[in-house]
């Protein structure tokens, strides 16, 4: 039991509702939870692929909405203590251009009807997914729960975190029976990362041979996975109002790059590319995805977020592992498990390349 915890049938959530239950970290999150002997209701926004992901599990029930309309899947709220509340409007950090409407009207208000419609079904829970956007720090510094991030640091997709995050602090205010902590993961990778979110289209882009080369940029690497158990840790010894680090471990694109190779099987660039060239090529692929409606790997936010946040990605879990019992398997094992997932699933061969499935490294998790 985590440090200074006690925990109670009254904290062990049993029948749970969960938001983006498609996403990287949803899908992920309902599985473990199914696997812990939880019932599970799945906000999905497409029954059918829902269906494709969940069709061989019990104990999961679909329920088909969007958080842009809370109130017309309320009702699928009643009978559940807890919601894991994973969903959020992210795509454009690659796709270009602004979307602050969508990340306004999906990340801020849709959590606060989300947080008033479960009060009213008679939820008492809350687990929010925040993220690490809302913290900052000084390079090379230690950051930790503390370190907010000033709005006006902030960009769209950023300020819309701290926004989400205030709205479940103004609701704990105001209603002294609803409990709420907030966890805040980091870049995130694993299995089932069907979107692709970012982290699945660097993988998707480097065994396809599409990086130019070395991008700048360090990163917090987490585990979808590990960040489900650290959600559900929350639900059960979280305190009420406070926030939990699930960053994972820092690595820099000169480092992530290569060891993606290695585990894949292919070649990697060894150069970075000159930044007057990144822009121009960041340029050039928010055009790409304005007109094919597909992601990218550099959209122009992304690259003004990576040089201006690089080196800022030390993150102090000691909140986490004395409270919550926080641990990261290797970041080896993560990049293996998600390149054997798009592997397995046809998504290199489907584009014309077949990751070498020999010489892949030996890895031992450290958690």
């Amino acid at each position: 039991m985590p440090t200074g915890q006690k925990d109670s049938a009254q904290h062990a959530p049993r029948n749970v509702f969960v938001t983006g239950a498609t996403g990287l970290l949803g899908n992920n999150l309902v599985r473990e939870l199914l696997a812990r002997g939880y019932t599970v209701k799945a906000l999905v926004r497409s029954r059918a692929k829902g269906e494709q992901q969940f069709k061989d599990l019990a104990n999961v029930q679909l329920v088909v909405g969007d958080m842009a309309e809370v109130e017309a899947f309320a009702a699928s709220l009643q009978g559940c203590d807890t919601v894991f509340h994973t969903a959020a409007y992210f795509r454009d950090s690659y796709k270009g251009g602004s979307h602050w409407k969508a990340l306004e009207q999906i990340n801020v208000t849709g959590t606060r009807e989300l947080l008033q419609q479960a009060y009213h079904a008679g939820v008492r829970r809350f687990i929010h997914t925040s993220s690490i956007a809302v913290l900052n720090g000084a390079p090379g510094t230690s950051i930790d729960e503390t370190c907010l991030r000033a709005e006006t640091d902030a960009d769209d997709y950023y300020r819309s975190k701290i926004l989400s995050d205030r709205e479940v602090l103004s609701f704990l205010e105001t209603h002294p029976q609803m409990h709420a902590c907030m966890v805040l993961p980091g870049w995130m990778w694993g299995p089932a990362d069907m979107g692709p979110t970012s982290s699945g289209q660097l993988v998707n882009d480097v065994v396809n041979g599409k990086l130019p080369g070395l991008i700048p940029g360090s990163f917090s690497v987490v585990d979808a996975r590990d960040v489900a158990v650290a959600l559900i840790a929350a639900a059960r010894h979280g305190r009420r109002g406070e926030r939990y680090l699930a960053a994972g471990r820092h690595m820099t694109m000169r480092h992530l790059v290569p060891a993606l190779g290695r585990i894949a099987g292919v070649k990697t660039p060894v150069r970075q590319v000159p930044t007057p060239v990144l822009y121009a090529l960041a340029a050039v692929q928010e055009i790409y995805a304005r007109l094919t409606g597909k992601p990218v790997l550099l959209s122009m936010a992304t690259l003004r977020l990576l040089i201006r946040e690089e080196h800022r990605t030390h993150f102090n879990h000691h909140k986490s592992e004395q409270e919550l019992g926080l641990s990261f398997r290797a970041p080896e094992l993560t990049i293996m498990d998600t390149v054997t997932w798009y592997r397995d699933h046809g998504w290199f061969e489907s584009h014309g390349t077949r990751a070498s499935r020999k010489n892949r490294p030996s890895v031992t998790a450290d958690n």
